[in-house]
């Protein structure tokens, strides 16, 4: 994977490049919005790791102008604000996920290395089924479009639409935060399932679900995607 760092911290690029050569990955580092901005453009990479706090453009600016022009590729964003409310807007910007400053090493690899697999994946097979019809829901898988009764869902982050679409091949199957973790994002639960529940949460305002949710919580154990019954208290 050829990985683009944007970080003004250099201790924090020193770490993170000390496990990239462990691992083998290749990394670019640079230490200002504006300027990581323009390598994304004249780059070809796989993922991006963007710090919340950045001279010259700040992350959450960088990350929606990197989204208006690439809906793919992988974000994540690092930062020191642990607030939901800052969650929700980083991933509202595009972020797919989010690793909160003092992080684990181990912890941030075991992300990318989950992007890894994800990307082989997506490169090694092709979806037989690229259309996933519901009651009430039309999800095209190729074109990453979900159609409401007819009507375009706007605005859905890349994390929302793989959350929502796994939601719908599963109807009635209910899901723990773990393995969503594992599931939709792709790697092992680190005591954060926050990242879980402000998808959910998103995705039901969204798909403007007041009267039929969609996805519903299963209290004391997790979530699970059924159209079948009105759970408007959720």
């Amino acid at each position: 994977m050829k990985i683009l760092v944007i970080e003004d911290n250099e201790s924090v690029c020193e770490m993170i490049e000390m496990f990239f050569l462990k691992e083998g990955m290749d990394g670019k580092f640079v230490h200002d919005g504006l300027k990581g901005y323009h390598e994304f453009k004249t780059g070809e990479w796989d993922l991006l790791i963007v710090d919340w706090m950045l001279p010259g453009m700040d992350g959450v600016s960088l990350c929606r102008k990197i989204r208006m022009e690439n809906s793919e590729i992988p974000i994540i964003m690092l930062t020191a604000k642990d607030s939901e409310s800052d969650q929700v807007l980083g991933l509202e910007m595009g972020a797919d996920d989010y690793v909160t400053k003092p992080f684990s090493p181990l912890a941030l690899m075991a992300r990318i290395k989950a992007v890894a697999r994800r990307y082989q994946r997506n490169n090694g097979e092709q979806e037989a089924k690229s259309i996933v019809q519901t009651k009430h829901l039309k999800i095209d898988k190729d074109s990453r479009e979900v159609f409401k009764e007819g009507v375009l869902i706007l605005n859905l982050t890349p994390k929302e639409f793989d959350l929502l679409a796994y939601f719908a091949q599963h109807p009635r199957q209910v899901f723990t935060r773990e393995q969503l973790l594992e599931r939709v994002w792709g790697y092992h639960f680190y005591g954060d399932e926050r990242t879980v529940d402000v998808h959910v949460k998103r995705l039901r305002k969204k798909l403007g679900t007041d009267s039929q949710p969609f996805v519903h919580t299963v209290w004391g154990v997790g979530y699970k995607f059924d159209e079948s019954v009105d759970q408007s208290e959720d």
